[in-house]
């Protein structure tokens, strides 16, 4: 399973995306209730079918907030361009196993950084 981050999803309605169609058709792809969260959030092309097919992906567990506080100082995720939410998805990706795919570069180094970057 990969966790597609909200930046590929955008950019995928915008110009479609073969590698994620690929992963997509071969049930590769999991989400997190903070990505749907920020699509939901925006304006796209046959916005409510799309979130609908969304929903139907496996989603992982977001973790607890106090896991991120401590995942942040473990780590020393402070001052390094990452907000709460990209600190939240890194923490779920550990704990489920799975890689991130995003082309947040803060979030794209610190993924390649804990070995968990797509």
């Amino acid at each position: 399973m990969i966790l597609v981050d909200t930046s590929v999803w955008v950019d995928h309605f915008h110009h479609s995306d073969e590698t994620l169609k690929e992963l997509l058709l071969s049930n590769q792809v999991c989400i997190h209730p903070f990505i749907l969260g920020e699509l939901s959030c925006g304006n796209f092309r046959n916005r409510k079918e799309v979130l609908s097919l969304l929903r139907t992906l496996r989603s992982i567990d977001q973790v607890l907030d106090e896991e991120v506080f401590i995942l942040i100082e473990d780590r020393k995720l402070f001052g390094r361009g990452l907000g709460f939410i990209d600190i939240h998805l890194l923490a779920s990706a550990l704990i489920h196993h799975v890689p991130i795919w995003t082309r947040d570069k803060s979030l794209r180094l610190v993924a390649g950084q804990l070995g968990i970057s797509y």
